[in-house]
């Protein structure tokens, strides 16, 4: 006989501007209420332990992304555009463009990148400090964090020059879009078509060069890995998702380290711990914070029950500092493992361009160290609010040159 126990419940909402300003008194009660609660306000369970939101992540079967990965459920209305063929997908259909960009965005093709994109952090440091003299004051977001994403990555995928201020007001609407319909949406609605009609202008092999990961996706429709419907689809799927994510994760790891000035000197003395630097900085700040679920059938959970075709709400920002996971959680430690943290989330579905996020990471920490001393608050940083994403607005800070 199945024992069920009674689901704690709340009307509160995690994609208010106060939950979402500040998620960390909101996650502890989560963790701290169960396994498993129900969010009254949307009719979705939520899961922000650790052990709970680990296994729902690997669990393609139960856990369903095919009917969408945000609030919508695909099972009962339309999504605004053709569902990720990636995030949004499950075998089988999920298999074939998964392993072709695993292959475009494999160990080979970051190797032949990883020189070009350490000298172009170069010179984008050297361009942010032309001139400076002892201390050069900047606003870390749109200076660094922002530029050099929006410099390598399009360069990578085999975009022109011209448009790619589209994509970060693309990528920010559609990570808005996987939450209610609030304000956040309905201020990136009005601008949309025409961001998205850039970003799948961008997706058709003509526009693309013949170098790039973008003609490697062209590459395998022809070779029959996947169809040439699929093609510009995958190339899509590169543009919504590999370059928000990657800007406010680099904001993260700047905002650690110029608050941790203990972890700054570490880097300089030892630069290869950049990339664990960044890992923790994922870890902690977690720049994805949640992702949605469908349950496949009535699924037991903590004595709980979650009825087939309900949402589930997956708190990867909680269970990343989760006490029950994690020592001392809300601290920032170069020095700890943080292996096994869902940052870039977990199982199949595992963000499939970590590998490129972590380079990106790596040249641009390596190229600061090797100029600048400390990195310190300037100001007061502000947030930029959105459903899914955990990011900065602006971060002042001052950069004490060598």
């Amino acid at each position: 006989m199945t024992v069920t126990h009674p689901l704690p419940r709340t009307d509160a909402d995690p994609f208010g501007r106060d939950v979402l300003a500040d998620p960390t008194a909101f996650h502890a009660w989560l963790r701290d209420a169960g396994p498993l609660v129900h969010l009254t306000r949307y009719d979705v369970y939520a899961m922000g332990r650790y052990e709970g939101v680990h296994a729902a992540l690997t669990d393609w079967q139960g856990f369903q992304s095919a009917a969408g990965v945000g609030l919508s459920n695909f099972r009962y209305e339309p999504p605004w555009r053709p569902p990720s063929l990636l995030l949004e997908a499950d075998p089988p259909h999920h298999d074939a463009p998964r392993a072709v960009l695993s292959r475009v965005l494999g160990p080979r093709a970051l190797r032949r990148l990883r020189d070009a994109w350490h000298a172009d952090a170069r010179r984008l440091v050297d361009e942010v400090l032309a001139g400076a003299a002892g201390t050069h004051e900047l606003d870390a977001v749109p200076a660094l964090a922002q530029a050099f994403p929006l410099r390598v990555f399009p360069d990578a995928v085999g975009l022109p020059q011209a448009g790619r201020a589209h994509l970060l007001p693309y990528g920010d609407h559609l990570f808005n879009s996987f939450g209610p319909d609030n304000d956040l949406v309905r201020a990136g609605a009005g601008a949309i078509g025409g961001h998205a009609a850039w970003v799948d202008g961008q997706c058709r092999r003509e526009a693309l060069d013949d170098a790039g990961f973008g003609a490697a996706i062209w590459a395998a429709a022809d070779r029959g890995d996947i169809t040439h419907d699929q093609a510009p689809r995958i190339v899509r799927s590169l543009l919504s998702a590999g370059v928000d994510t990657t800007v406010h994760a680099l904001a993260a790891v700047l905002h650690a380290l110029a608050t941790h000035p203990a972890a700054w000197k570490r880097l300089r003395a030892e630069p290869g711990t950049a990339r664990l630097a960044f890992e923790e900085a994922v870890r902690w700040e977690s720049p994805v914070q949640t992702f949605f679920r469908t349950a496949t059938a009535d699924l037991g959970i903590g004595g709980a029950v979650i009825p087939d075709g309900k949402k589930i709400l997956m708190f990867l920002g909680a269970a990343n500092r989760d006490p029950r996971r994690w020592t001392d959680p809300d601290r920032f430690d170069p020095s700890r493992d943080p292996s096994g943290h869902v940052g870039f989330g977990m199982g199949l579905h595992q963000c499939v361009g970590q590998h490129v996020a972590r380079l990106e990471a790596e040249a641009l920490l390596t190229a600061l160290a090797e100029r600048v001393t400390r990195i310190e608050p300037a100001g007061v940083p502000r947030r930029h609010l959105n459903n899914t994403l955990r990011a900065w607005e602006s971060m002042p800070l001052r950069l004490v040159l060598r």
